[in-house]
């Protein structure tokens, strides 16, 4: 059976933007996925990339042309400057692991409904009562945002240095194999990948 490791950061709208169209794709093609959330501005430091504030002045408006496009295309609401952002990612992230671990909902609803909340409802997404609200949403048990603290911080640590060992620079990021794709916009590669086309 065809895995996906999925790499992705909780404040990143471009995780946002995949929606849940990672899952639909693993779900054509009988793929499983591991869920990754990683420490994304770490990842940068490792890979020779910049957080959004230290790049070139083009580089942040060209950014934020791509995520207004991407927003309307998928007919995703989206504000390019959320009161809550940049915040941070380690409680969510870890709730992630968590659920995980524990199985029973939806991962995928659970990945957008946190980034939604960041991206598109105006909730910080390190706080309890978001966090909570959102594992509820997917079919977890709320009391998973307090659970597993530590291996939730190890897992985290970890998913970082497996990525920066597997050649990945960015997040969202698919991997299948030695396949990399990075950025939501390659979810259809991706799906030609899986169909044996690329």
């Amino acid at each position: 059976m065809t895995h996906i490791d999925y790499y992705f950061a909780t404040v990143s709208p471009f995780t946002y933007l995949a929606g849940t169209r990672l899952e639909e794709i693993a779900a054509r093609h009988g793929a499983t996925v591991t869920y990754k959330p990683l420490d994304v501005m770490g990842l940068f430091g490792r890979t020779g990339g910049q957080p959004p504030k230290d790049r070139h002045e083009s580089r942040r408006a060209y950014r934020l042309q791509e995520m207004r496009r991407q927003g309307a295309k998928h007919g995703m609401a989206l504000n390019l400057q959320p009161m809550f952002w940049p915040t941070n990612p380690a409680p969510s992230s870890y709730a992630i692991i968590a659920a995980q671990a524990a199985g029973g909902g939806d991962m995928g609803a659970l990945v957008h409904g946190i980034t939604r909340a960041c991206w598109a409802e105006e909730k910080n997404i390190a706080e309890d009562d978001v966090i909570r609200a959102a594992l509820t949403a997917a079919g977890f048990d709320a009391g998973l945002a307090d659970s597993g603290m530590l291996a939730g911080a190890e897992a985290y640590a970890a998913n970082l240095e497996e990525a920066v060992s597997r050649g990945v620079f960015g997040a969202p990021s698919y991997v299948v194999g030695d396949q990399i794709f990075w950025g939501q916009d390659r979810l259809e590669d991706l799906d030609l990948h899986l169909a044996g086309k690329l």
